[in-house]
This record gives structure tokens, C-alpha cells and sequence, in this order.
């Protein structure tokens, strides 16, 4: 518990290890009544029609056909076609019986070179999106930027730059103003760490930059962005809903080791309290600015427009992560390592339900008692549709309800969970592993565009119409 949760003296969010059993995913009682359940995508990684209706580079399409990025040569070209298919793909949807889908718009769409005029056809594109999953009676849940910047903001040096945070409210208002009047749920960012650490830090993702002094101005003017595109939000729709995405860590020493223990509290600092702190109003950790020895390039009232009120946080998740010392690393000079035995999916993630609850209950017990939605979590498999027509993937279904059961033992223990988006929809483009790790609830035979719902997606529907049943009952007085 940090020091601030132990001063205030919370009591409302006891230890996830307090409960010894783990909630049956056929008994998800404790999920309120209102859950959302949903699915979720990206623009970049289903849209396609990269250069269609006036449509721009975006840093990933620039990345992607990039010798040596992306695995296999892929790139997101045509990937799922949905901004053609997308009328099918709400047909998909419907099958599925969600209640909502998370989706990004495309930057480069909207205002393709970053700044000056809007491109009405792109704007078009997600007017027609949004009024067609009203109609189908699906709630869109909008990300505003899910990576793809326009590559001639990068040209100029990117999130580097406080221009780009600027210019990201300003594409913000023009989105808010016409979308606003369908649209509540807005989100800014999603994962803004992976954009400025893998993007900046690492170079495994675009920008595919491996510079510290650039990944600590990009973390800082991307939450800038966030706070300035808050307000432009809320300027232009009254009443919106506004929060922000981020991917959680569940970090543990990989040993009782003092300096593995130190470690994780190093890659915690990196990975969660970089990205959590100053949204709430406690600015940046002091010894992560210390270890990171990157000047801050703050003016007066950043903190305060970065601390901009949220309606409720995004937490994607997806596996756990254990943290040995590595000395000779770079910044935060701590590594993931494997847990002895653990399962592990296509991409050699582990598989771990119980991190999903550790990070929930963390992040409502040291932050912020708010609403909170799982907007990503699935896992990897490499798919094929067998003899029968159909996609068994009887892995997949194993990880999805055991991480719906930690959702409802972290309702259970305080958490207001309002809602849980699959990742994804659609098996899809997956940014540096390419077309060949698979992560949809329906499939993709990425040659035809056929799609087919997997067994995942079968078993998503029917836990779906369970609780709908249950919660129907319930509010009629009847057993279900």
C-alpha cells in the first residue's frame, strides 16, 4: 500500500490474496448488473486502405515496410480490410452479443499531415462506423490515439516535441465535434508507455527510436497530449465520459534476491508509476526522473492540465511480469524473466489470471476510487480453421475465463470493474510479430478475408448471454 493509501487510511480494497478460491467463471454474480462487455480493435491494425479517401503515412506504415521491423515483412496495407468489411464486422459483433467495441481512429485519416485542414472523407468513414453500431445497438467506445501518428509530425521530431501534444488536442476538438453528439466514451491514449519506451527507448516499435533523451521528452509531451485533448473533449461534448488506457504490470521479484527486489521496484516505477502518478495529480516519480537523468521540459501548469479529471482509467493486460536486476541494461536496469512451469502462449507470454487481479486491486487502492474497465486482455495462438469449418482454440477459452474470473474475485475484493473488452475482434496485424500471432475471437484468413468465429468467440457469447440472463432475472425477481 503506498504511503498516501496508508495516511488516508484505506480500508475499502482488501489484499487479493485475501480470498483463497478464485471465482467460478460460470458464477459471475459479483459483476454488477450494468458490466459492460465488449470487444476491441485498432485502427492501423484492421483498417487498411492505407493511402484511401485522403489518408496519409502514419509512422507504422513507414515502420512496417521498413526492412528488418516487422516479422515476416508484414505490414498493415490491407490488413482486415474492415475499412471496407466494416458492415460485416458488426455483423460479427452481433453474433458475439457484446455491448460495445473499443475502437481508435485513425489520426492520419482525420488530419493527415498532423495539423492545417480535416479531411472530411476520412471524418465520413467513422460517422457511417459510428451510426451503424448505434443502430445494431452497440456502444462505441473511442480511442483517439492508438500509435499510428501522422508521419510528417514525425518528420518534425514527433512527440519529442511539444507541438505534437498541441496538435493532438487540436485533432481531438475536430473528432469530439463531430462525432460528440453519438459518442460518450472517449479515451486519449492507449498504453502511452509502449509508445514512448518500446517506440523511443527500445526502437521495437515506431518510431523505432533508441534514444532515452527522446523517449523521456516523448513520455512526458504524449501525457500532455492527454490532459490538453481531456479538455478539448470536454469542451466540445458536454457530459462525455473521458479516461485514458494504460497496460499494467503486475511486478514481482523473480527471487528473494535484494537486488531482484530492487529491481521490480525499479520496473514498477518504469512501467506503472511513470504513467499513474502524474495523471493524479502527484507528478513524476522523483527517482525514476533521477535514474532516467533526462531533463524535464515542464512550463508552468503542465502538471495541472496532466492531472486533467478522468471519468474512469482503461487497464489492458495481458501477462505477469518477473523482474531480475540487470545492470548492464538500459533504463530501468531490470528484465523480464520466466516463472518456472508457468504456461505460456504463442509469443512466449505467461499466463497468469491472478495478475489481472493484483493490478486491478492496485490500482483502485493506491489511486483512485473510479470506475475501471479491462479495455484490453487475450491471449496468442496460432489459429487454423480445421476440417469441421470451425477454429478450436480450446486455449484461448481457458484464458479468457480464468481472467473473467479474476475480474469477478476483483469486484469481490472492492473493484468498480464496469466493464471488459476482449483483445480482439479480429485476428489482425500485431505490429512487430505480424500476421502470425493470432489474438481475435473470430478468425481471419487474411487471403480471402473470410472471417469465422472461433470456439473463443462461441464461449464469449454464451458467458455474455448468461450474465445478460442472470442480471434479467434478477432485475424480474425470477431465478434464471
Amino acid at each position: 500500500m503506498s504511503s498516501d493509501a496508508r495516511a488516508r487510511g484505506d480500508t475499502s480494497i482488501r489484499g487479493s490474496r485475501a480470498v483463497a478460491e478464485r471465482q467460478s467463471v460460470d458464477d459471475l454474480s459479483f459483476l454488477p448488473a450494468d458490466f459492460t462487455w465488449g470487444v476491441a480493435t485498432s485502427a492501423y491494425q484492421i483498417e487498411g486502405a492505407v493511402r484511401a479517401d485522403g489518408r496519409l503515412p502514419s509512422i507504422w506504415d513507414t515502420f512496417s515496410h521498413t526492412a528488418g521491423k516487422v516479422a515476416g515483412g508484414d505490414n498493415g496495407d490491407i490488413a482486415c480490410d474492415h475499412y471496407h468489411r466494416w458492415r460485416q464486422d458488426i455483423t460479427m459483433m452481433k453474433r458475439l452479443g457484446v455491448d460495445a467495441y473499443r475502437l481508435s481512429i485513425a489520426w492520419p485519416r482525420i488530419v493527415p499531415v498532423g495539423d492545417g485542414p480535416v479531411n472530411p472523407a476520412g471524418l465520413a468513414f467513422y460517422d457511417r462506423l459510428i451510426d451503424a453500431l448505434l443502430d445494431a445497438g452497440i456502444t462505441p467506445y473511442l480511442t483517439l490515439y492508438h500509435w499510428d501518428l501522422p508521419q510528417a509530425l514525425q518528420d518534425r521530431g514527433g512527440w519529442t516535441r511539444r507541438e505534437t501534444a498541441e496538435l493532438f488536442a487540436s485533432y481531438a476538438s475536430h473528432v469530439a465535434a463531430a462525432l460528440g453528439d453519438r459518442v460518450t466514451n472517449w479515451a486519449t491514449l492507449n498504453e502511452p508507455q509502449c509508445s514512448a519506451w518500446i517506440g523511443y527507448l527500445e526502437g521495437r516499435h515506431a518510431p523505432g527510436i533508441a534514444d532515452i533523451g527522446a523517449a523521456v521528452p516523448a513520455s512526458y509531451h504524449l501525457l500532455l497530449g492527454h490532459g490538453l485533448a481531456a479538455q478539448a473533449i470536454r469542451t466540445a461534448v458536454p457530459g462525455a465520459r473521458v479516461g485514458l488506457v494504460n497496460l499494467m504490470y503486475a511486478c514481482e521479484p523473480a527471487s528473494g534476491r535484494d537486488a531482484d527486489v530492487e529491481a521490480a521496484a525499479r520496473f514498477d516505477g518504469h512501467a506503472n508509476r511513470w504513467w499513474l502518478d502524474p495523471i493524479h495529480g502527484r507528478g513524476f516519480p522523483a527517482d525514476m526522473v533521477k535514474l532516467y537523468g533526462v531533463d524535464m521540459p515542464e512550463q508552468a501548469g503542465d502538471m495541472e492540465t496532466i492531472a486533467a479529471p478522468l471519468d474512469w482509467l482503461g487497464v489492458n493486460y495481458y501477462s505477469p511480469s518477473y523482474i531480475a536486476d540487470d545492470p548492464h541494461g538500459g533504463p530501468p536496469h531490470a528484465k523480464e524473466t520466466h516463472a518456472r512451469g508457468a504456461r505460456r502462449t504463442l509469443l512466449d507470454w505467461e499466463i497468469e489470471a491472478d495478475g489481472l487481479e493484483r493490478v486491478l486491486v492496485r490500482l483502485t487502492r493506491d489511486y483512485a476510487q473510479r470506475p475501471v474497465y479491462v479495455t484490453e486482455n487475450g491471449s496468442a495462438w496460432a489459429d487454423t480453421l480445421g476440417p469441421d469449418g470451425r477454429v478450436h482454440d480450446p486455449q484461448r477459452i481457458t484464458y479468457l475465463e480464468e481472467h473473467l474470473a479474476a475480474c469477478a474475485s476483483a469486484v469481490r475484493l472492492g473493484v468498480p470493474l464496469a466493464g471488459y473488452f476482449a483483445w480482439s475482434l479480429l485476428d489482425n496485424f500485431e505490429w512487430a510479430y505480424g500476421y502470425g500471432a493470432r489474438f481475435g475471437l473470430v478468425h481471419v484468413d487474411f487471403a480471402t478475408q473470410k472471417r469465422t468465429v472461433k470456439d473463443s468467440g462461441h464461449r464469449y457469447a454464451a458467458i455474455i448471454r448468461s450474465h445478460h440472463d442472470r442480471t434479467r432475472g434478477a432485475a424480474l425477481g425470477t431465478h434464471s
